[in-house]
């Protein structure tokens, strides 16, 4: 016998990511300039943070920022990484204008081609270490392919992440 409740159980969609970080002028220069969030009004929580959001129509705020007391770990500062989360995936457009932004930014990122699709990814770390995955279709792209060259090729479970050597965004 089904329980009655099972069928009012609906999940509907992504609602928001939460990322804690140590510069949080670092963090939002990174989503608003290089990834192309848009800050949207964030209530007043008692500690500094944002809510970005996708920048269209409709479109809703998918990332709270948060610095700052309930960002800080036992040591003090927020933690670094993606810990057991690996990345990120965010539904993009403007594959060769994003590597042009990472270029620009001094950013590493990996490209990678989903085996038997035509979905392109671009990898890319956030200023607290998070892993991006930014996804496109591939047919609906412009330019070459993704490059799948030994130092380019994004490799699951292989970071690429380098704090001491990441660029200063603020």
């Amino acid at each position: 016998m089904k329980d009655p409740a099972d069928g009012a159980a609906i999940t509907a969609g992504l609602f928001h990511v939460a990322v804690k970080t140590n510069d949080l002028a670092a963090t939002n220069a990174f989503y608003t300039r290089i990834i192309g969030l848009r800050p949207v009004a964030r209530p007043d929580f008692g500690y500094p943070g944002a809510w970005l959001a996708v920048p269209m129509p409709g479109g809703a705020a998918i990332l709270h920022v948060y610095a700052g007391g309930p960002a800080l770990g036992p040591e003090g500062r927020a933690p670094v990484g993606t810990g057991a989360i690996d990345h990120i995936s965010l539904s993009c457009h403007g594959y060769h204008a994003f590597i042009a932004r990472f270029r620009a930014a001094k950013l590493d990122w990996r490209e990678f081609l989903v085996p038997g699709t035509n979905l392109w990814q671009l990898f890319v770390h956030d200023p607290s270490g998070v892993q991006l995955e930014l996804t496109f279709d591939g047919m609906a792209e412009h330019g070459p392919r993704p490059d799948q060259s030994t130092h380019r090729r994004y490799v699951a479970g292989a970071s690429f992440h380098d704090p001491a050597t990441y660029p200063t965004l603020a």
